[in-house]
């Protein structure tokens, strides 16, 4: 299956966060014009700064929550890849108001925007978080529970709607619930950083990191190639079975939080001993999490031909270079 697309106008919502950018480095080295649409509340100029001088690619700040720059950034585009969103369970449980604002008003915008312009196929960032409180194992996409937390309500309520544009407009949708997606240009900065930054940052620097609880919790953990090869697969298929539906974006394997630390410890200390040595805190469990996250990937496999390269292992090796080398 050819996983490369090129020649199209794309444009990548939140184009300037972890996820976005590196969608348009790829995009862009396989020849596409790419827009960028971003208001820089969480994504960063520095993960776009080297594309600026591309003449196939353009930044338009903006905000999701204004139609009026949805309008504009689709115009004349082929296909929208929707990641902008306020991420985070915690963030979203301190302030339930924005993250509602951005990722459900926001994206309905762009669900309109998409529609009016004659848009072909809207892809965007589902979430992993929509299995809530469903015990079942591995996830499923057809088999959710209770959202267990605002961030996931309001991922949940994209699936509704992209359900529903397909249905009533003839908008063509997909959905790609991403689990736990780790790797270059992700920030370690912020009280919302990603777990994987977080603790590199901190080994890096000699400081104990912070596992919350006993570290049996257990993920999914997905490398952003993974991810890049879904979103293009998404864009590619002419099947009509595998368009206007979701799919699980992982691995297909699941790693405990001390697992995790094991290989980062074990990668890490090739460039510096003592990191080694670096000794583990506990802390109390984050509210709004789940225990376990563990993702069938047989549907995006035998629909979008989806084959990720990369285990958590793989990904931890090339993202530990990375980090090692601009941290």
């Amino acid at each position: 299956m050819d996983t490369s697309i090129s020649n199209k106008k794309i444009l990548v919502t939140g184009g300037a966060g972890f996820i976005g950018a590196n969608l348009c480095e790829a995009l862009l080295q396989m020849n596409n014009t790419v827009v960028c649409l971003d208001n820089f509340a969480t994504g960063k100029r520095e993960n776009i700064a080297p594309l600026l001088a591309n003449k196939n690619f353009s930044l338009q700040q903006g905000d999701i929550r204004n139609l009026e720059d949805c309008k504009k950034a689709v115009a004349g585009v082929d296909y929208v890849l929707h990641q902008a969103a306020l991420g985070s369970v915690p963030r979203s449980i301190k302030d339930p108001i924005t993250s509602n604002q951005v990722n459900v008003s926001g994206f309905l915008n762009m669900l309109v925007a998409s529609r009016d312009a004659g848009v072909k196929r809207f892809i965007y960032a589902a979430s992993s978080s929509t299995y809530g409180d469903s015990e079942a194992m591995p996830k499923v996409e057809e088999v959710i529970g209770k959202p267990l937390s605002p961030y996931a309500i309001t991922k949940y309520v994209n699936e509704l709607y992209a359900g529903i544009f397909s249905n009533t407009y003839g908008l063509q949708t997909i959905g790609l619930r991403y689990f736990n997606v780790f790797g270059r240009k992700q920030d370690p900065n912020g009280a919302y950083a990603a777990v994987i930054p977080k603790f590199v940052s901190a080994l890096m620097e000699g400081d104990s990191p912070v596992i919350n609880g006993d570290g049996s919790y257990s993920r999914d953990f997905t490398y952003i190639d993974n991810v890049i090869q879904a979103n293009i697969l998404s864009m590619l298929t002419n099947n009509p079975e595998a368009i206007n539906t979701v799919y699980n974006v992982a691995y297909g394997d699941r790693n405990t939080l001390n697992d995790l630390m094991g290989y980062l410890k074990e990668y890490l200390s090739s460039f510096d001993p003592k990191i080694a040595s670096v000794a583990v805190i506990n802390g109390p469990n984050r509210a709004g999490d789940i225990p376990h996250s563990h993702a069938s990937v047989e549907k995006a496999k035998k629909l979008l031909h989806y084959n990720p390269k990369y285990s958590l292992q793989e990904g931890l090796k090339e993202a530990v270079q990375w980090y090692w080398d601009n941290l």
